[in-house]
């Protein structure tokens, strides 16, 4: 079984860690600011650790990136080059400007030629990133309950195998998978977080709803 490493340490990045701690994984989570994270690491002291950035890319089989987008570069700098080589990175992040939603939309810093995993991929071309759990809500993200239906998770990345292992985490955690390509994907999966958003600015409904894909 391999160790995960999850890059961050807000409500996504512990919700992820404690679905993993609950199906037997250890935990490492990498952060800036260990003293937010002090009941964390008491509660999940036999499976759960907490470390630098570094540490957690270094001891992670299978990474997780679950940071603000705008903090996305300094953090796998942190990380090391070298601790994210040759790995499946899963990237949550969302490229969200620092202003408030307009009409309850919120802004992007990308353009919608290129995501930000797109920026991340060309930047550490050594790893294997695939986008995921970024156009849903925290609270949904472990075993959701939507009456026996499966909710979708996008993804899409470059490496097939790294594609695969995302593929069986969603699968753990209760959703179904559609993978939808190539790195560029990301440019039409990254906006699905604004859709996600729009009913918790306007009518104040943060974790009612998730996306599902129908077929016929």
């Amino acid at each position: 079984m391999k160790n995960i490493g999850i890059l961050g340490s807000g409500e996504v990045a512990t919700t992820l860690a404690d679905g993993f701690i609950e199906n037997g994984y250890k935990v490492c989570l990498g952060t800036g600011h260990p003293e937010k994270l002090k009941d964390w690491k008491a509660k999940h002291a036999a499976n759960g650790t907490v470390g630098s950035f570094a540490d957690a890319a270094a001891l992670g089989d299978l990474l997780f990136l679950a940071v603000k987008g705008d903090a996305a570069q300094k953090v796998l700098e942190a990380a090391g080059r070298d601790n994210l080589a040759g790995k499946t990175i899963l990237d949550t992040t969302n490229p969200i400007e620092a202003a408030p939603p307009v009409n309850g939309v919120l802004r992007f810093f990308t353009s919608i030629n290129e995501s930000l995993m797109e920026q991340l991929q060309k930047a550490y071309p050594e790893a294997n990133f695939v986008k995921a759990f970024n156009s849903v809500g925290s609270s949904l993200m472990i075993n959701p309950d939507f009456g026996g239906i499966k909710p979708t998770m996008f993804i899409c990345g470059n490496d097939e195998d790294a594609k695969k292992e995302a593929t069986a985490i969603n699968t753990m955690f209760g959703f179904d998978t559609e993978d939808m390509g190539k790195a560029e994907a990301a440019r039409a999966i990254e906006p699905l977080c604004l859709l996600w958003c729009i009913p918790g600015f306007i009518a104040n409904q943060w974790e009612g709803h998730a996306f599902k894909l129908l077929r016929k």
